[in-house]
């Protein structure tokens, strides 16, 4: 019997997403609730280049241990004109005075905290197909007011 192939890592792109001011929520049945807007952005890497729209949001749910639930949505215009939604879930979390650190807008290591994602991206330009059906996983970084997630392809 063979054994199923060991998944594979593809460097897609790197996406630096612009954020607009935190609007707090306040307490939600599950945690502190706030949405960050999604103001714009570049994207680069050997497989998607373009820039990141004006229309999206990150809504974050943030649990009583500190544990950050993101939930995003936004889209972005590749360099030759497709558009490609993109649908991000993930979480943020680490030792709280990281947390305290990184909410200040302060530097923090990345290594220093977990940042992880999976997304889901669709299109229905017919170049860029293959993201319909394509697992990816990303690893980022959060920063005053932008974020950068690295994204991967699972192969």
């Amino acid at each position: 019997m063979n054994k199923p192939p060991e998944p594979r890592l593809e460097h897609i792109c790197d996406l630096t997403v612009e954020l607009d001011p935190i609007r707090e929520m306040g307490m939600g049945r599950a945690g502190k609730r706030r949405i960050i807007p999604i103001v714009g952005g570049t994207v680069q890497g050997p497989r998607l280049n373009g820039r990141i729209l004006n229309l999206g949001a990150d809504w974050q749910t943030i649990f009583a241990d500190g544990l950050a639930e993101l939930d995003t949505r936004y889209a972005i215009e590749t360099n030759d004109g497709a558009t490609i939604e993109i649908v991000n879930y993930g979480y943020r979390h680490g030792p709280p005075e990281v947390i305290s650190a990184l909410a200040r807008g302060e530097a923090v290591a990345t290594d220093d905290y977990y940042m992880r994602t999976h997304a889901r991206l669709e299109t229905g330009d017919s170049r860029y197909d293959w993201v319909n059906r394509t697992l990816f996983v990303g690893s980022g970084a959060r920063f005053a007011e932008k974020v950068v997630v690295t994204l991967y392809a699972i192969g």
